[in-house]
Order: C-alpha cells, then sequence, then structure tokens
C-alpha cells in the first residue's frame, strides 16, 4: 500500500492550519480532519470555471477575477476557453499554497500559473471586490466549503448580503459571480436573491459521472 506522506503545512492567517498530503501521484489538502481538496476530484472545480465562461464566449479582453488558486483546476479549466487578450487575476490568501503549486503540484499545474494572461495575488480576494466598481466581466469563488466557511471565519464577509452587494458593483452589467459550494444551501439562494442578482443553481459531479454531487451559483448582475 502506498504510503501517505505530509510534505508541508501552512497557517491561514488568522485560523487553523492547512496540511498538503501525497500518496504517490495524488495530492490532497486537510483542515484537520477535512479534506478540502483532491487531485483525483476536479470535475465541480472545472465546472466553476466552464459555466460562466461558456457565457463570456465572444467578449472581447474579459477580465476574470478567481478567489482561490486551491489545485487550479478552476484555472486550468478557464484558460482554453478565453482568447489572448483575456486577464485572469488569482487571489490566493495563503502563501504557501501557491508555493505548493509552483513546488510539489508543478506537475498538476502543466505551467497555467506562466502563462501571460494570468496575475497570481497573495492577498484576500475580499480586498480586490470591495470598494471597486464595473471592474470584472466574472468572479468566480472558491475560497471555503461554500457560504457556510469553515476554513477562515473573514469568509462569512463574501457571502453576506452586504459582501454579495460589493461582487454585484465590482461586476460589470451583465456579469456573472459564480460560487462554489460542497453542497445546497437553500437561505443564501434567497440570499443572492435579495443582493438583486438573477440566480441560477447548478448541480455538478465532483469526479465525471461519479462522486459526490456540489453546488454552483450563477448569479448575474442584470
Amino acid at each position: 500500500m502506498i504510503p501517505r506522506i505530509l510534505i508541508d503545512s501552512a497557517q491561514i492567517p488568522g485560523s487553523g492550519e492547512l496540511r498538503l498530503f501525497q500518496r504517490g501521484k495524488e495530492f490532497s489538502i486537510m483542515l484537520g480532519n477535512n479534506e478540502l481538496m483532491n487531485s483525483r476530484l476536479s470535475g465541480s472545480e472545472e465546472a466553476l470555471a466552464t459555466l460562466p465562461c461558456e457565457r463570456l464566449s465572444g467578449h472581447k479582453a474579459p477580465r476574470l477575477l478567481i478567489g482561490g488558486l486551491g489545485m487550479g483546476f478552476t484555472l486550468r479549466a478557464a484558460l482554453p476557453m478565453l482568447e489572448a487578450s483575456a486577464e485572469i487575476i488569482v487571489a490566493e490568501l495563503v502563501p504557501a499554497v501557491v508555493k505548493w503549486a509552483r513546488g510539489p503540484m508543478a506537475e498538476i499545474f502543466d505551467g497555467s500559473l506562466s502563462d501571460p494572461r494570468v496575475t497570481i495575488k497573495t492577498t484576500d480576494v475580499f480586498d480586490l471586490i470591495s470598494g471597486h466598481q464595473d471592474q470584472f466581466d466574472a468572479i468566480l469563488l472558491d475560497v471555503d466549503n461554500g457560504p457556510d466557511g469553515i476554513t477562515h471565519a473573514s469568509n462569512d464577509r463574501l457571502y453576506s448580503l452586504a459582501g454579495l452587494k460589493a461582487a454585484k458593483k465590482a461586476l460589470r452589467p451583465g456579469g456573472i459571480l459564480a460560487i462554489w459550494s460542497s453542497a445546497p444551501d437553500a437561505a443564501f439562494t434567497r440570499r443572492l436573491t435579495k443582493a438583486r442578482f438573477a440566480v441560477e443553481e447548478n448541480r455538478v459531479r465532483a469526479r465525471g459521472k461519479r462522486g459526490a454531487h456540489h453546488m454552483i451559483w450563477m448569479a448575474t448582475r442584470n
């Protein structure tokens, strides 16, 4: 049996510790006993990119903000769907996650961080949203387990009514706020509607036609 090896660990600012494990060619990122990411399960994170990017087809120089680098599944899925003039900003709160992407997980990232359309910012994605207006054609959020955050308490402000209104303001007219969650959340759907988004719920598989269903909200600024 292939052993699971602890590769590295990193503190989340103000909240807990992430641990990177490797078993053969498989990687996982853990917070306590919760597995946040696994390199075998990429389907729903890819859908977080493909669903909104399909809507951006034909946009000239689209500008995207991705909240959460993770294992790069969302970023890599977005790149082939966007033209050369696109701009993708990825906000990652934990510097070690970027280090892992360039180090032990470099093969998974497959050069995506070197794409000239990509800029990585080691910061809280909320800081790139708050106070900005008409900046992005799409904001893709995968910074926690969903609106009921477990990794970082300040993520709650992203998913609050005030946070959703800030995201709506940061979007260009017709822009899309896409949010990943491990499970449905009817109260959050109502909150998106209260923020005056046009809301769609998409249940997607974690892995191909198998595995758990995850939720992706597509909230469009009217």
